[in-house]
């Protein structure tokens, strides 16, 4: 197959994982910010943007609140998918896949790092519920402050998402619209990876 270049090998982690430090260097703004989509129990997509945090070996990772409605949909689902789209670049990625949680230690040891602010930020919202006022959010965020104090832990809603792909597709721009697209497929995970180039 006529692979070269940006496209070179046959890791798609380790590709995306190339194209992601090439975005930071280039992107002014969050250059791991990835569009999720899930679907609630009706089979309604939502889409939304995130931040990407690690890709594994394996898989791709990213923090948010469980109770959440992108939260309750993937643990309803047990999948979701994303895009990652650099202009800088003119590059994009597309993932498919299970969803499992990452609630142990790196999940601790991610939360640990933000900052203080965000992390007391985290304890404070209960996303995607409605909220009566911005006063409100400030003064919860403010009583969570004193209890909680300087080092709060992981909220119990709070943690991981690990997307483990069945399918991955690389697209990079191409002269009079004539793109190059590999899509990477899986049946599941431990199993061979079936490349194919895409028509643009």
């Amino acid at each position: 197959m006529d692979r070269s270049g940006i496209f070179e090998g046959d890791d798609p982690f380790a590709i995306a994982r190339a194209w992601l430090t090439e975005a930071e260097a280039q992107e002014p703004n969050d250059p791991n910010a990835i569009a999720l989509a899930t679907v609630d129990p009706q089979g309604m997509p939502n889409v939304r943007m995130v931040l990407l945090k690690e890709i594994e070996d394996d898989a791709f990772v990213f923090y948010t609140n469980y109770g959440s409605a992108k939260g309750q949909e993937i643990a309803a689902s047990g999948k979701a998918a994303f895009v990652l789209h650099w202009k800088s670049l003119r590059r994009q990625i597309r993932v498919r896949g299970s969803v499992t949680r990452e609630d142990g230690p790196k999940a601790d040891a991610y939360f640990a790092s933000r900052s203080l602010k965000s992390r007391l930020g985290a304890w404070a919202s209960r996303q995607s519920e409605p909220l009566s006022s911005r006063e409100a959010l400030l003064a919860e965020a403010a009583r969570v402050a004193v209890t909680k104090g300087p080092n709060p832990p992981r909220p119990p809603f709070w943690g991981g998402f690990r997307i483990t792909p069945v399918e991955i597709e690389f697209w990079a721009d191409g002269a009079f619209r004539l793109h190059d697209r590999f899509r990477w497929r899986r049946i599941d995970q431990g199993s061979a990876w079936d490349i194919t180039r895409l028509n643009p």
